[in-house]
């Protein structure tokens, strides 16, 4: 673990044998809105975030109606590997008006809340109660019924899922 708490890189190398340099994250963490829309960052995942990450962060539309939480350097590289895309392609186009619809520069206040745009929680479903789940170098909000929902997979399909998603890699070690 760096300094900070967060686990800087992966231990796997890359195929370049150099680690992955991004901010790897890990947790599950329950949080309650305010009435103003405002939400605690959870301690746990906060000590995870480079300390000059905390005063901009940008949320947006996730995938599955949960929102994406960013740091604001994350941001940048999502918009810098966005660039590479045609504009002149109508499906590129409306792909990069979807994905940053809503993004919001966020930062946190001195209890260390932050303000959910009321538009991106109407989208995620978000009321009282929402959850934090980080997973490598992404922290996703859900709202706790979506999430719960989502996650409610049974053992026999995650082997399954598990098997179609993974069971077709390349195994490490000396035969790549």
């Amino acid at each position: 673990m760096g300094e900070s708490g967060r686990i800087d890189s992966i231990f796997t190398p890359s195929k370049n044998n150099k680690p992955l340099s991004k901010p790897l994250y890990i947790g599950e963490f329950e949080a309650k809105l305010d009435d103003k829309g405002r939400v605690v960052l959870p301690a746990g995942l906060k000590k995870q975030l480079p300390k000059e990450a905390i005063t901009k962060m940008v949320v947006n539309r996730g995938f599955e109606k949960c929102l994406t939480l960013y740091t604001r350097k994350d941001w940048d590289d999502e918009l810098n590997g966005l660039a590479g895309l045609n504009h002149f392609n109508k499906k590129h186009r409306l792909f990069i008006r979807q994905f940053s619809n809503g993004a919001t520069e966020i930062g946190l206040d001195n209890a260390s809340r932050m303000l959910l745009p009321k538009k991106l929680c109407e989208y995620a479903e978000i009321q009282n109660e929402a959850i934090f789940y980080a997973y490598g170098n992404r922290i996703e909000i859900w709202s706790k019924h979506l999430y719960e929902e989502m996650m409610n997979v049974d053992a026999d399909d995650f082997a399954d899922l598990a098997e179609d998603v993974m069971g077709n890699l390349p195994k490490g070690g000396d035969d790549e």
